[in-house]
């Protein structure tokens, strides 16, 4: 099951080459993250109630090719792999014509906010992972 999430380039994404900067590629994944998390009802409050965190871990980025200012752009992200306590996402940005951009494959953990340690995935995420297997 993917998850698609939608933005424009902003000036103030852009570098001095005129380019979207390589850092915020990862700012859009992570905008695209916290709202599939939204959308699994994982809000920041809902977290902070269940006194857990996700922390990335890992982060494999590839980048292919260049966005402009103003360029729509698509986050795809789906499910690769979980372990007992770790998992494992790919994520893709798309230009508007439907070209990947960038893709990267990224490694987090739930983490237990009390005990700062792994932790299991909440059931949400744990069913996102599970609709892939099936």
């Amino acid at each position: 099951m993917k998850h698609e999430f939608e933005l424009t380039v902003r000036s103030t994404d852009v570098d001095m080459i005129g380019h979207v900067n390589h850092a915020q590629y990862l700012v859009y994944m992570e905008w695209a993250r916290v709202e599939w998390m939204r959308g699994l009802g994982l809000t920041l409050g809902e977290l902070k109630r269940r006194q857990i965190l996700p922390v990335i871990v890992n982060v494999k980025v590839d980048y292919l090719k260049e966005l402009l200012y103003d360029e729509k752009a698509k986050v795809i992200s789906e499910p690769l792999r979980k372990g007992n306590k770790s998992s494992v996402i790919r994520q893709r940005i798309q230009n508007g014509s439907g070209d990947v951009v960038c893709e990267a494959e990224i490694t987090w953990v739930m983490m237990d906010a009390v005990h700062r340690k792994a932790t299991s995935l909440p059931r949400e995420m744990e069913d996102w992972f599970q609709a892939v297997t099936c």
